[in-house]
């Protein structure tokens, strides 16, 4: 997400040598067992990764700071709507002029979604999760909250998304939006909090099968009973880019700085990690990844570029 609280957009265009079982300035620092290198530095002001199966520390900085965290706000809207008993993935949803406005109003980041095009929650998944869609975020939360206005129905689904942050014991984290475009800004979680939500939504297959797309193409039906191809390319330019990059999350505005949530499995073993306003927060999270991995992909990496118009978060 590029855009800034209240309309406000922003466009993002000293090393510190650690062993294993030392103090990583700013955090504690577990080292793979196996790795022998020393960890590296990364430009985020809180940083966290940990083992994707155990849930073991990998990495840490400033790992129970808060901060805001833009747009990776959406992976709870995610992980409340999987978690709704027999939810309905392919039920429709009718897009309402309310979600083009939203995103005017407030200059989000958007799946262009189209006003009377039925859309499914699958498809809107994948409309919130890749190119950052606030508008498909909305839908969402209009579609699962409770109430008789669409301003009740979203306050009350982000009622759920705390209620949720409770049960899983995410204690340092409070949402007062479901896009991450705070209103009260008092949308916020710590790089440790936001990693272990990131390891329950990844448990959902569903999940994972989003964010790790580069890409999707779906269909939906329009008002007038034609269809509508939507195109949707995937803000997190590590997929494609770093080998076995599994997703997660981008997000970005004027209080969060860059922000990513990141994924990848090699040879079995899966991690997880959190940057919170980080310039460089894809080619550092390659070199986290390769600490925890043992691997030197980073130096080599070349990101996978966004065509023109894609958008950019």
């Amino acid at each position: 997400m590029i855009t800034g609280i209240k309309g406000v957009r922003v466009r993002r265009a000293a090393a510190v040598v650690v062993t294993t079982g030392a103090l990583l300035a700013g955090g504690a620092l577990t080292a793979p067992a196996h790795a022998a290198a020393a960890a590296p530095t990364v430009g985020a002001k809180g940083a966290f990764m940990l083992d994707g199966t155990t849930g073991a520390k990998l990495f840490a900085k400033s790992a129970d700071t808060k901060r805001p965290m833009a747009s990776t706000t959406k992976i709870m809207t995610a992980r409340v709507v999987l978690s709704i008993p027999d939810v309905n993935l392919d039920a429709k949803v009718t897009i309402k002029q309310a979600y083009r406005d939203y995103v005017t109003k407030v200059g989000a980041s958007t799946a262009d979604l189209k006003t009377g095009d039925k859309v499914s929650v699958r498809q809107l998944l994948h409309a919130m999760m890749l190119p950052s869609g606030c508008d498909a975020a909305m839908a969402l939360a209009d579609k699962f909250g409770t109430g008789t206005t669409v301003a009740a129905r979203t306050k009350n689904f982000v009622a759920k998304m705390n209620k949720k942050a409770a049960a899983l014991g995410l204690t340092n984290t409070h949402f007062d939006s479901f896009d991450g475009n705070s209103t009260q800004n008092t949308n916020y979680t710590t790089p440790r909090d936001l990693a272990k939500l990131t390891q329950s939504a990844m448990k959902y297959s569903v999940f994972r099968g989003v964010v790790k797309k580069p890409k999707t193409v779906q269909s939906a039906p329009t008002s007038t009973g034609g269809t509508r191809t939507y195109t949707w390319y995937n803000t997190n330019q590590l997929l494609g880019s770093y080998t076995g990059a599994t997703g997660v999350k981008t997000g970005t505005n004027t209080p969060s700085g860059p922000c990513l949530v990141f994924s990848a499995t090699r040879d079995g073993k899966t991690v997880i990690g959190v940057l919170l306003n980080d310039p460089n927060r894809f080619t550092d999270a390659a070199k986290l990844m390769d600490y925890a991995f043992g691997t030197t992909t980073a130096t080599t990496m070349r990101l996978r570029t966004l065509p023109a118009g894609a958008q950019q978060d």
